[in-house]
């Protein structure tokens, strides 16, 4: 009786520990927060600004939003088909840290349009269709509630429709492509002529399906640009408009951007101050080669792509390395948490961009750890519950967590009678290393204070503390934050500054009891500005993987 009680007791004790392990599991697989379950408008673009808020649009010409203009504004425009006179927002504004929105006016057609953060972080955002697709507009953060869009008539000098920006080492902006527009601009407009043919958007554009929309575009840390059109990919001499190298087309030769949309990221940037830096592009997702065509005219879903190709992109005979992902993601967002990792979310996996062309929702997330070795760099997440389909979004906030809105995959704000609705709603999906259990590995930054000037190449001391005491090396991060449209996060980059010493301090009473938490890492920050453009950063402390939550830091 004895031996069959000592049994129960183990069987029970052990399917107890099952239990605990499966609970640990999935509390590692991170959280998902519904924030507010109606903003207004389906967040198309967002942009998150120094001040901790979030500028949010959608477009001026598909009817009445769910949010009211201020003041009783309205928008007159005759020659919008369908909001003549419209009374409703289209843009509103995020505070992070009171969860609350605020309607914004902005009168042109944003649909499908692009930005950048400037170095003074305002945020400049360019082109977009019909009445929109010459002009600039900024935005400047205020903390009163009161500042709004300011429009810029003729800001462009071509019609700008599925564009892709950049923030430059001057700090101007170049806005690359768009629908039929095979050149290049900047903004300010400069003094010698401000478009610039590029044909390699013209050689990388299908009939019919085009795929050279949104090109991915990153700074190199060379100061050139590299540019992924369809299946290929350059890295350009802007200034005197040449290409100083052609890539391989990517195995397979399926294209990767839009309407076949994948997404993409630039790696992490490390050993800053190495003569050659190994700037690594990952391109992940997208549609086979005709998804478009067989979802617009047959009404045929084909299987998404299932696989990431990463290119070093400064070696000497760069090649595409391809591995699986989990599971097969086209519209997918791609996201650099501030530790490294990569955090694919969204999207469906079947059929191609566009209006109605997309299916199966992906509800999972996948984590991608670009230092594990090729084959074991995926993790899948806890799923949500919400489709986020075309025209949805994901951006990293300060706190860690990160932002998702949108998802209205058919042409009007349409709540019924439609596959999947018009997602007015906003998440958060905090990764494991929020949780809990992690709480005593999370740095605490004390120096120096946010929204603090650096400079290039200085020397930076940073103070924080850590409940749980530091046990290996960590790392400071920078993260310029992106304005995200279309599953691609532009001027999305990550920096590890070179570390070059960590050692513990103490104060007064903490040496007197010998408990002191308190440490300092000196750090190098870049050394130039084509490996960092100007401007505002996240920064963040790193320790064991677990990151503190940011500081805003203005780098000049």
């Amino acid at each position: 009786m004895a031996a069959r009680a000592t049994t129960l007791y183990a069987l029970l004790l052990t399917s107890l520990q099952l239990l605990l392990t499966c609970h640990v599991t999935l509390a590692a697989g991170g959280k998902w927060d519904l924030l507010l379950s109606d903003v207004g408008i389906s967040a198309m673009h967002m942009q998150l600004l120094p001040n901790d808020r979030v500028v949010m649009f959608d477009r001026t010409n598909f009817g009445p939003s769910n949010i009211s203009l201020p003041n009783g504004n309205c928008r007159n425009n005759p020659q919008d088909a369908v909001s003549k006179i419209d009374c409703t927002a289209h843009s509103i504004e995020y505070n992070v840290e009171s969860n609350t929105i605020r309607p914004l006016t902005v009168q042109s057609n944003t649909w499908c349009s692009s930005g950048s953060l400037r170095p003074d972080g305002v945020l400049v955002q360019t082109g977009g269709d019909r009445d929109g697709e010459l002009k600039a507009r900024t935005f400047t953060p205020c903390d009163n509630n009161e500042c709004d869009w300011v429009e810029i008539n003729n800001g462009l000098a071509r019609r700008r429709w599925y564009s892709s920006n950049h923030i430059l080492p001057d700090g101007k902006q170049i806005i690359i492509g768009g629908q039929r527009q095979f050149s290049y601009e900047f903004f300010p407009k400069t003094t010698f002529p401000n478009v610039i043919d590029l044909p390699f958007l013209a050689e990388t554009n299908d009939r019919g399906e085009e795929n050279n929309l949104y090109p991915y575009v990153f700074l190199n840390t060379d100061g050139n640009l590299f540019i992924f059109a369809n299946n290929r990919a350059i890295l350009l001499d802007y200034v005197n408009n040449k290409v100083v190298k052609t890539y391989p087309t990517i195995p397979g030769g399926d294209p990767r951007s839009y309407p076949s949309t994948g997404s993409a990221v630039l790696l992490p940037l490390m050993n800053l101050e190495a003569d050659k830096i190994d700037a690594e592009v990952l391109v992940c997702g997208g549609a086979p080669k005709g998804s478009f065509i067989l979802a617009l005219r047959k009404r045929t879903f084909v299987k998404a792509l299932d696989t990431c190709a990463r290119i070093k992109i400064n070696d000497e005979n760069p090649q595409w390395t391809v591995e699986k992902m989990p599971q097969a993601r086209v519209m997918g967002d791609m996201t650099l948490l501030p530790n490294g990792d990569v955090l694919l979310i969204n999207g469906g996996s079947a059929g191609s961009a566009a209006w109605e062309l997309g299916r199966e929702p992906v509800f999972v997330p996948d984590l991608y750890h670009p230092e594990n070795p090729v084959n074991s760099r995926f993790e899948s997440l806890n799923p949500n519950t919400i489709p986020r389909m075309y025209h949805s979004t994901a951006i990293l906030l300060r706190d860690g967590r990160v932002l998702v809105g949108g998802s209205n995959p058919h042409g009007f704000y349409n709540f019924t009678g439609v596959l999947f609705p018009t997602e007015l709603s906003l998440e958060a999906f905090s990764p494991a290393y929020l949780e809990p259990e992690f709480a005593r590995l999370r740095p605490k930054i004390q120096s120096p204070n946010s929204q603090s000037t650096i400079t290039y190449g200085m020397n930076l001391k940073v103070k924080f503390k850590v409940a749980g005491g530091v046990k290996g090396p960590v790392k400071v991060t920078m993260v310029f934050p992106s304005f995200t449209t279309h599953s691609f996060s532009m001027n999305q980059r990550l920096l590890v500054l070179d570390n070059v010493r960590v050692k513990k301090t103490s104060s007064f009473f903490g040496a007197l009891f010998g408990k002191s938490k308190n440490y300092e890492v000196q750090v190098k920050t870049p050394r130039s500005a084509s490996i960092a453009p100007p401007g505002y950063y996240m920064m963040f402390v790193v320790n064991e993987n677990v990151p503190s939550e940011g500081i805003w830091v203005r780098l000049q």
